[in-house]
């Protein structure tokens, strides 16, 4: 019975951390280059789950497995959008929108009309991501929340730039 006691704290600890981990916050690893160079493979940051008033230009984690891994991704188009590049420019609605987060030619994407939860992302590094380009417009469901704060390596912890 003294055990059973002296257990309880240490159990108590480890519920309330994975109850923070599952549905709260965690920490994530960017894997590979499609973010560079806002964001370098090996950095580790946090996962914000609670967040989902997803906004225009938004880090967020994809739970679509590529490789092995989730995907970590801007998003660039919201639900109920037409979204079109032409000539290396971002039309939403038909009216140009700065992008000045993409590194590299994107190639031009003709009209995609976003459906009411769905969302259209893609890689900072244009030239090197698997993103909608590929796998097509991801749903409200498979974001799992926002990434705003690095953690490791210490020399870049704080908020993404």
């Amino acid at each position: 019975m003294k055990i059973i006691k002296e257990l309880i704290p240490y159990l108590i600890i480890i519920l309330v951390v994975v109850l923070i981990r599952t549905f709260i916050i965690t920490p994530v690893i960017v894997n590979g280059e499609s973010m560079k160079p806002t964001l370098d493979g090996g950095e580790v940051m946090l996962l914000k789950k609670y967040d989902s008033n997803f906004k225009r230009f938004d880090i967020i984690v994809v739970s679509k497995s590529v490789d092995g891994s989730n995907l970590i991704k801007r998003i660039i188009g919201l639900p109920n959008e037409t979204l079109e590049y032409k000539h290396n420019k971002l039309y939403i609605n038909d009216k140009v929108v700065d992008d000045s987060f993409g590194v590299g030619k994107t190639g031009d994407i003709a009209k995609i009309e976003l459906g009411e939860d769905e969302y259209f992302v893609m890689g900072d590094n244009r030239g090197n991501s698997k993103d909608s380009r590929e796998l097509g417009v991801i749903k409200k469901s498979e974001l799992e929340g926002t990434v705003k704060i690095i953690l490791y390596p210490f020399n870049k912890f704080g908020k993404v730039k």
